[in-house]
C-alpha cells in the first residue's frame, strides 16, 4: 500500500458514519469504540485533505466532498462483500453463500421450497435472500442472483427464463354487483 493511501477500514468507518449520522452508533453497528471511529474518521480527512462531516448538536452532517465519495465507499462494501462470498464458495464441494434478491411475493412464496430442496442435496450452501421489490444492479454485485419479473437491461448479465406466473384479478360479488364485471382490460379503467 502507497504510503499516501488511506486503510481501507477507514472507508468502511467512513461509510458506516455516513449511514448512521452519528460516531456512537456507526460505532455499535461496527463494534468499535467511539474513540477509534473518531480517529479513523481524522486520519481520513487528514489523508484526503478535507473535512468529511460537520459536527453539530444534531450530530453529524455529511459535506459535499462526502456526499460526492458515498457511492465509491458503496461500491467498496459492496466488493468487499461479494469477495467474501466468492471466497466462500471457492474449492472443489458445492459450498458457500449466495446472495438472491427478489421480489417479496416470488422470494415469500416461490423461492423457499426451490431452495429448501436446493440446500438438501448441498448442506454446505448457504442463502441470504433479500426481499425486494426494487431492481438491483448485478454489475454491482448488490446479489448474486437476482430473480425479477421485468428483463434486465444490462447487456453483462445471463438471463434465463424461470417460468410463468399466473396473475388473477379477484373482486368481491358485491363489489361486481356495484360496479358491474369488466369484459376487456380496456374496462379495468372504470374500476377501483
Amino acid at each position: 500500500m502507497n504510503a499516501s493511501e488511506p486503510d481501507w477500514n477507514l472507508y468502511r468507518s467512513f461509510l458506516a458514519v455516513l449511514r448512521e449520522r452519528s460516531l456512537s452508533a456507526a460505532a455499535r453497528a461496527l463494534n468499535l469504540t467511539q474513540p477509534t471511529l473518531a480517529r479513523h474518521i481524522d486520519a481520513l480527512e487528514a489523508a484526503l485533505g478535507f473535512e468529511l462531516f460537520t459536527r453539530s448538536q444534531q450530530g453529524l452532517s455529511p459535506t459535499e466532498a462526502a456526499l460526492e465519495l458515498m457511492p465509491y465507499a458503496e461500491n467498496l462494501a459492496a466488493n468487499t462483500a461479494a469477495m467474501l462470498r466468492t471466497a466462500s464458495g471457492l474449492g472443489s464441494a458445492i459450498k458457500g453463500t449466495v446472495r438472491i434478491s427478489a421480489s417479496e411475493i416470488v422470494g415469500a412464496e416461490i423461492l423457499p421450497p426451490m431452495l429448501t430442496r436446493l440446500r438438501q442435496q448441498h448442506p454446505a450452501l448457504a442463502f441470504e435472500l433479500v426481499l425486494s421489490n426494487a431492481i438491483d444492479n448485478l454489475l454491482r454485485r448488490d446479489a448474486d442472483i437476482a430473480v425479477r419479473m421485468v428483463e434486465p437491461a444490462q447487456d453483462a448479465l445471463l438471463v434465463r427464463k424461470l417460468g410463468a406466473v399466473h396473475v388473477g384479478l379477484h373482486a368481491h360479488k358485491d363489489y361486481l354487483a356495484r360496479a358491474g364485471t369488466p369484459v376487456a382490460f380496456s374496462d379495468l379503467a372504470n374500476h377501483s
